[in-house]
């Protein structure tokens, strides 16, 4: 009922993801990224916590593929789970336990992983991974790029109904948080959400760090 990709910037250090489902509001599940340690999504049959509890392994010193290691190790009902982990030196590592649902797939790659479940092929992630790689831009428009060729390649089985795409910068929250949490076409809201946040993203860390030289966006009032 899912697909994702997530990724490192190499060039800025940044870390993102992007997600897909036919579950209403997929990305405030799945989601998972630390500034400076590294990004996980969490995904079928999802358990939430697993998030978390990656990154603090990697914030303790792991590589994303030991700390999946230590997390999958002997854990009840790990094989239900799909988990994808880029860590800070861009090392990659995906487990798909073997109650993944339906028709599934999971493709390594450059800075980058992709999974999913309930998939129309088993192409889908090779498909966001080519087209990650082949991006360029921000590493927010190269997301946009994979998600968007997950859902040319087929997509999920069915509809999908919620998406969404997180970043990681410098700071303690992220860069950027965007969902569209139930849609007939989240994905293409996505896009159009991203194209209007992105020009206003930098000046909205502006306004975190010093709001007295952050520009106005002409929002009533604010001048």
């Amino acid at each position: 009922m899912t697909f994702s990709l997530v990724a490192r910037c190499a060039k800025t250090g940044q870390f993102g993801m992007v997600i897909s489902s036919s579950s209403p509001a997929v990305a405030a599940r799945c989601a998972h990224l630390r500034a400076g340690v590294g990004v996980v999504a969490s995904q079928n049959i999802t358990d939430p916590g697993l998030g978390p509890e990656l990154l603090d392994h990697m914030a303790q010193g792991k590589s994303g593929a030991e700390a999946l290691a230590v997390v999958t190790k002997g854990r009840a009902h790990i094989d239900y789970r799909q988990l994808l982990v880029v860590d800070a030196a861009g090392g990659c590592a995906i487990h798909s336990g073997a109650q993944v649902l339906g028709v599934w797939g999971q493709a390594l790659g450059l800075d980058c992983a992709a999974g999913g479940n309930l998939l129309a092929n088993t192409e889908v992630p090779k498909a966001m991974v080519a087209a990650f790689e082949a991006a360029s831009g921000h590493l927010g428009d190269r997301l946009i790029a994979a998600l968007q060729a997950g859902l040319d390649a087929g997509g999920e089985a069915g509809p999908v109904h919620s998406a969404g795409l997180k970043i990681a910068d410098k700071l303690d929250w992220p860069l950027a948080d965007l969902r569209i949490d139930w849609s007939d076409s989240p994905i293409a809201d996505l896009t159009t959400t991203w194209a209007v946040y992105r020009p206003q993203m930098a000046a909205y860390v502006q306004r975190a760090l010093d709001p007295t030289i952050a520009p106005s966006y002409g929002v009533p009032g604010d001048e």
